[in-house]
């Protein structure tokens, strides 16, 4: 082959559009597998139980009430720094980290309850996606609509977005309270409202991801509190695209008193308000391009996990009974044991990242990122983030909150999700057409200031 052929057939494959699995292989959804691609069976020794449907039931939507069986369960037993090395290859670095720096840290395992179930339509939908949805790189999908899409992930990005895709609901008002907490337990209180719209997983009008067709998420927050930042607004737009082309976002800063176009709303840029302690694509555990990493697939492992966190939403629960000098109050989670998928991301060396790599650990049965282990270029463990997976059993869904980032150099670690003390959020907000927009944006912030 000469070389002019040769460059075509490489520019060729480079292009290439990675479709989803063959029929006989996405015929096993529903059976071996559960509808959205988990192991239907328990483990061998029975400590991870068979999957088993859930059936909605509980409070109104955006309440999320344990069921009160589980409420009145004894844990099995506890992990402390003295039996860590007993469970150590079922505890993520992160733990292990917990457990060896912080004598008071511990973990209470309860029984494993496999019941996170989703909607008929996003249950559909999901099969048709295992053999329709394409990959053209890491950035860019087709002919995906409405379910996850890669319910059988061959490759490390598939399964991030079967995360980002994910059912929970088709947009949300919530407020999201975020805690610094300082190693002596002290914390400062920032308080957000988010509107969020999920056009791609709206089941009345799903909007599919295709080459031309692209958004799946919209973004608006306003800071309340404190005084410092309250009035501060950020808007963005995911698309699925290479780069920069993913995120379109504004910010209006009070001090201003205008709306800007910014590029730096993604990657290891610190979020708004956090103090340096969130970066923007961590978000939601995961969040904005995955264009930096290179991504591999690494299997699965059974690792014990924070499960029905819903115990830790009850508006009994105060922000002063979560946080503890140097960690989250053990009391609260409740940790059981599951399977769950292992991807891990590895910076190219083209880019520049805080982190040289970051280990992603997601649920098998509701693909959600409930931990990552992430390193600094000296391979050392910087970071800790911790999703707690609550259950909304009334509309079907599962999600973390509250996640927490913990920081390893400093002592201190971040709280974001939260809303115990305010309104539940609400989980069938509608928004004008225009809602998402930086016109919109700037009326919005010129009412808040008074112009």
């Amino acid at each position: 082959m000469n070389k002019y052929l040769l460059a075509c057939a490489l520019l060729i494959h480079t292009h290439v559009s990675y479709g989803g699995v063959s029929a006989d292989e996405a015929a096993r959804l529903g059976r071996d597998l559960t509808p959205i691609g988990a192991e239907r069976a328990g483990n061998v020794e029975g400590s991870i139980p068979e999957w088993t449907p859930l059936r909605p039931y509980g409070s109104p939507p955006g309440k999320y009430t344990l069921d009160p069986k589980m409420a009145e369960e004894k844990p099995l037993f506890t992990i402390t720094a003295a039996n860590a090395a007993q469970y150590a290859n079922r505890l993520t670095a992160g733990h292990r980290k917990l457990l060896q720096t912080y004598p008071t840290y511990r973990m209470q395992v309860y029984p494993s309850r496999r019941d996170v179930s989703w909607p008929d339509a996003i249950v559909d939908a999901t099969r048709v996606n295992a053999t329709r949805c394409g990959r053209d790189g890491d950035e860019t999908l087709d002919n995906c609509r409405l379910g996850f899409p890669f319910p059988i992930p061959q490759a490390g990005a598939e399964p991030i977005w079967n995360h980002k895709l994910k059912w929970r609901g088709e947009a949300l008002t919530r407020y999201n309270n975020q805690l610094i907490v300082q190693s002596d337990g002290r914390y400062q209180l920032t308080k957000l409202v988010e509107d969020v719209d999920y056009p791609y997983a709206s089941i009345v009008n799903p909007v599919p991801l295709t080459r031309t067709s692209a958004e799946f998420s919209r973004y608006l927050s306003q800071t309340l509190a404190p005084p410092r930042l309250a009035g501060t607004f950020l808007l963005f737009v995911d698309r699925v695209a290479a780069g920069s082309q993913g995120r379109a976002g504004w910010t209006y800063s009070p001090s201003l008193r205008r709306v800007r176009r910014s590029s730096n709303l993604c990657c290891d840029n610190p979020y708004e308000g956090t103090d340096g302690h969130q970066f923007y694509d961590q978000i939601d555990m995961f969040n904005g391009t995955l264009s930096r990493f290179n991504w591999q697939l690494l299997g699965k492992r059974e690792l014990y996990i924070s499960y029905h966190a819903n115990r830790i939403a009850n508006p009994k629960i105060k922000y002063a009974d979560m946080v503890r000098p140097g960690h989250f109050n053990p009391e609260l989670p409740r940790y059981e044991l599951h399977r769950v998928w292992v991807v891990e991301g590895t910076v190219k060396p083209s880019v520049s990242h805080t982190f040289k790599r970051r280990v992603l650990y997601l649920d098998e049965d509701t693909w959600t990122i409930v931990a990552v282990d992430a390193y600094d270029h000296r391979d050392g463990l910087y970071q800790f983030q911790e999703g707690h997976l609550l259950v909304a059993a009334r509309m079907l869904a599962g999600f973390t909150s509250p996640e927490l980032i913990y920081h390893f150099s400093s002592g201190r670690y971040f709280v974001t999700g939260v809303a115990n003390e305010d309104k539940p959020p609400n989980t069938d907000p509608k928004f004008p057409a225009d809602h998402f927009t930086p016109e919109a944006l700037r009326r919005r912030a010129s009412v808040g200031a008074g112009e």
